[in-house]
């Protein structure tokens, strides 16, 4: 599965501004043999053996149903005539058209099928790299005895890295090729991702996590400009809406292996207290080698890297697999357009020191990739280019902040049924007690304790105010969100515990001891990996399934325009709706039926950006437009974040808002079904 759009397998041959793939000649871009493809008389393939073409009938016949190839035919001559009637027409379209002309030739079959597969993983790991961090997210602020303010640092930096990637990827994919830079790309996440399971610093930890997603940034830009370039055009919108699909069963693996794993916290080891390997690191290496080490393997196999070869093997495996493996490939030679960019590369390249030769080749690629990113503002594409920067803007702004906001209210909802049910004691002494049993959801005041002993015990959500604690003992404690304000303690002895002193506020301490504090931040309990996050996750992914469906059937036939703006406002309208809501499962209604239809959009999106760009920008618009996607989700995490139970009324009218904006400029796109990618 080579690249057919790798600069460097290009062969250029005297003053032709076209250099030639394969054999033989013709008068146009391509060469087509004749009816009957000149052999020896002792050179006849075996496979044809026994295959009699007058002999063979086609069914639909006597039925009056055209022929396959009589339907390409005339398909064909249409548009051979329309490119006649534009007196305009540019040698670049004109190979466009018979490129095409090639891949219906060479139908769809094995070949897209196994590279629909192959891609897919790819899409699916990015799916999981969203995933992930919210999963560990709980888990790692207790090892790592992580700040509000570091938990929203990890949560955004993954986005950051994507952001990058998907920039830098998409550039260079149409410079270097698409299956090269892929490679690169994954092999990356997937070094980086591991590493950053075995991380014991915080700053370790954010620095691996940056590149994992520097590096799987680069996968979206580049598998669907590469897959669109393997469809013919009657078929790239629906298996490419099909291909988003890998994505949802990217968050649902993630969901499902987070629920089985993380949750188990004795799974690991420990090397004293320094180094210490809990269950959420081994859902981050089991994700690493489930996903990427499959696709990675599976693009080391491709074997040709010529154009011509390429476009071969696409024909001879397809039809191979549908039992006609006479049919024989009719194309004797492509041309393709020498550039400029070509020739300097050839140039400079070839002269002085190796580092010295390196070093020109970057230099130049660098230039060439900001060159190929500022003419995505050119007087062709700029237009375009506005209009697809607003909707992926906006549709990413909504789509991400409320895929925070969803969970993050389900947990405040919680947090104020909790809070509800807590238990007040007032002005109570207890003396010579030992305390055996664990304190939950507790408010102490005014209490005395006198003589008492706390020993191996759990204390989750309990405060005291204005006690007095004198000669107690406290031993083996493990705390959450516990605390002591305005209180006196004396002579008292804290042992292998978690309180820390800052855990004392404005407390008098008199003669009291600390000693053998427990070291780092522990998991408390079970409860503390609430079920409720992976169901939340899960049915926010498998609710994505109908919408997939039903987009990808109708994405011939309504066009990509009207479902990218419909589903925009449609979705829009589930937003408002938010505010009847007053419940969890209201909420978790509400969310899967935003993301079934948010998910239309994504899918017609996707389409269209690759459809309007020609294939020297198309990696490298799908790059930056969705290196704007994630900084629209950057924005809209934090931003729906910081209203999360204070008022639900700014983060639905910023989403409604956003999205109608982007579902009305859809509308004004222009309707690519017929259009033949360049």
């Amino acid at each position: 599965m080579a690249d057919p759009y790798q600069n460097n397998v290009y062969h250029h041959g005297g003053n032709d501004p076209y250099g030639t793939y394969g054999e033989g000649g013709g008068q146009d871009g391509y060469g087509y043999q004749g009816e009957s493809y000149p052999q020896e008389d002792d050179a006849a393939s075996d496979v044809t053996e026994g295959h009699d073409d007058e002999d063979q009938m086609y069914e639909g016949e006597y039925q009056g149903i055209p022929h396959p190839d009589e339907v390409k035919a005339a398909q064909r001559a249409a548009r051979a005539k329309a490119r006649q009637a534009q007196s305009g027409a540019t040698e670049l379209e004109e190979l466009a058209e018979q490129y095409e002309d090639i891949m219906e030739d060479c139908g769809h079959g094995r070949f897209q099928w196994t590279l629909f597969i192959v891609l897919g993983l790819a899409l699916m790991a990015d799916g999981v790299e969203c995933f992930v961090v919210g999963f560990v997210l709980p888990s790692a602020e207790k090892d790592m005895c992580l700040s509000n303010g570091e938990k929203g640092m990890l949560g955004l930096i993954v986005f950051l890295g994507m952001m990058v990637g998907a920039i830098i990827w998409g550039g260079m994919a149409d410079k270097l090729g698409r299956r090269k830079c892929l490679i690169w790309a994954l092999t990356i996440n997937c070094v980086f991702a591991f590493l950053s399971s075995f991380a014991q610093g915080y700053g370790f930890f954010l620095f691996f996590r940056l590149f994992s997603g520097i590096g799987i940034g680069g996968s979206v830009p580049i598998v669907y400009s590469y897959f669109s370039e393997f469809l013919q055009m009657d078929k790239r919108g629906e298996h490419l809406s099909w291909l988003c699909m890998f994505w949802m069963m990217g968050g649902i693996y993630a969901s499902f292996t987070a629920w089985g794993i993380i949750p188990r916290y004795g799974w690991g080891f420990s090397m004293g207290t320094e180094f210490q390997f809990h269950s959420w690191r081994v859902f981050q290496d089991l994700l690493t080698h489930k996903n990427t080490k499959k696709y990675c393997c599976l693009f080391q196999n491709a074997k040709h890297d010529e154009a011509w070869m390429i476009l071969k093997n696409v024909h001879d495996t397809n039809w191979r697999a549908k039992g006609q493996p006479e049919k024989v490939f009719q194309v004797t030679h492509i041309k393709a357009p020498k550039t400029q960019e070509d020739e300097f590369i050839e140039i400079q390249s070839a002269t002085g020191t190796a580092m010295q030769r390196w070093g020109v080749r970057t230099l130049t690629l660098c230039k060439l990739v900001l060159k190929n990113i500022a003419s995505l503002l050119g007087p062709e594409l700029r237009l375009s280019t506005l209009f697809m920067a607003i909707i992926w803007f906006t549709m990413a702004f909504s789509y991400y902040g409320l895929g925070v906001w969803f969970p993050d209210m389900i947990k405040y909802l919680q947090q104020e049924e909790y809070d509800s049910k807590v238990k007040v004691f007032h002005r109570e002494r207890v003396e010579d007690f030992r305390f055996n049993f664990s304190l939950e959801n507790q408010i102490h005041k005014e209490g005395e304790y006198i003589n008492d002993k706390f020993i191996s015990i759990e204390m989750k959500s309990v405060k005291f105010e204005d006690s007095l604690f004198e000669d107690c003992y406290f031993e083996d404690i493990k705390s959450t969100e516990t605390i002591f304000e305005n209180c006196t303690i004396r002579a008292t002895i804290f042992y292998n515990t978690d309180l820390y002193k800052e855990k004392f506020i404005n407390c008098k301490l008199e003669n009291t001891t600390f000693h053998h504090n427990k070291k780092g931040c522990h998991l408390d309990s079970e409860e503390e990996n609430d079920i409720l996050i992976y169901l939340v996750s899960f049915l926010g992914s498998l609710s994505v399934l109908p919408g997939n469906i039903i987009s990808a059937m109708f994405m011939e036939k309504i066009g990509r325009v009207k479902i990218i703006g419909f589903s925009m406002l449609i979705s829009a309208g589930c937003t408002f709706f938010l505010f009847l809501s007053f419940s969890e499962a209201a909420i978790i209604a509400w969310q899967c039926l935003f993301c079934g239809v948010s998910v239309a959009a994504w899918n017609g999106i996707e389409v269209i950006t690759v459809e309007l760009y020609p294939a020297s920008k198309r990696a490298t618009a799908f790059g930056v437009l969705n290196g704007l996607c994630k900084l629209a989700a950057i924005l809209g995490s934090s931003i729906f974040a910081s209203f999360v139970g204070v008022t639900k009324v700014v983060p639905i009218l910023l989403s409604c808002t956003a999205l109608v904006c982007g579902g009305l400029v859809a509308l004004k796109l222009p309707d690519t079904r017929e259009k033949i990618l360049q």
